[in-house]
């Protein structure tokens, strides 16, 4: 009975832990910015169609009026593991609240972001000087998605042990609940110092607007995606821990 109520617990705080991790993994507001530059309208991805870049260039500074107040838009910015975005705004939003699902704009302008920012050409294309931070940011992409896979495959696996009340799958899929919460750990971290350390985050928002705004303000704060991991890593690490637990219990009184 104890072992039973045990088990559920641990499922309702696994589910929940797993699907801050999915949310996390599946939406790109890791980090968000906002930058004053009156350059163009967003970076320059490497790469980008013709047409896209095309309409990216012919964006100009959106002056917002109310009353007898003028308000110059933003540049706000938000990225993930798929996508990163940019897209103009009131500047009266306050960065972080820019991106709540209700108040997303009717038109934005997106690349992908799988391993972003690769080697990134920044100086003139005789002495290119690239992003060192390329390879930071691939190890973090490769850790997210280890870590994916294995909350998936420990769902997976306790999933079985429940109707055959197995002892080793129990313990196996703490396991891997336990090293997915391990994972996004040392990928917060990764992404922690990222952001605070190692990456020159107004040059990296910028790209290669930077020239043309040198005394541009760039404000970059954690996102939701960010948090949803946070959240996510005591409920995984709780989960895994008990059922492993369930599973030494179970085998001991076998």
């Amino acid at each position: 009975m104890r072992v039973g109520i045990c088990a559920l617990v641990a499922g309702v705080v696994g589910a929940l832990g797993v699907l801050c991790f999915l949310t996390a993994f599946g939406t790109d507001y890791w980090l968000l910015a906002s930058d004053d530059c009156r350059g163009t309208a967003g970076p320059r991805a490497p790469g980008p169609s013709s047409a896209t870049e095309a309409e990216n260039r012919t964006v100009t500074e959106k002056v917002i009026t109310t009353g007898t107040d003028t308000v110059s838009a933003l540049i706000f910015h938000h990225e993930g593991f798929f996508w990163r975005c940019w897209f103009r705004e009131d500047s009266s939003w306050h960065t972080f609240w820019a991106f709540l699902f209700t108040n997303q704009p009717p038109h934005k302008f997106c690349v992908h972001g799988y391993l972003f920012p690769l080697p990134i050409a920044i100086g003139p294309v005789p002495h290119p000087s690239y992003d060192a931070t390329a390879v930071f940011r691939g190890f973090w992409t490769v850790f997210i998605v280890l870590a994916v896979v294995c909350c998936l495959a420990g769902g997976f696996l306790l999933v079985c042990a429940v109707p055959f009340v197995s002892a080793k799958l129990y313990r196996l899929g703490g396991g891997f609940l336990i090293t997915a919460g391990s994972l996004f750990l040392v990928l917060l971290s990764l992404f922690a110092l990222w952001k605070e350390l190692v990456a020159d985050v107004p040059r990296y928002i910028l790209l290669e607007r930077s020239e043309g705004c040198p005394a541009a303000r760039v404000n970059a704060h954690y996102g939701w995606s960010f948090l949803f991991a946070a959240a996510g890593i005591p409920l995984v690490l709780l989960a895994g821990l008990l059922f492993f637990f369930i599973g030494w219990h179970i085998q001991r009184n076998q």
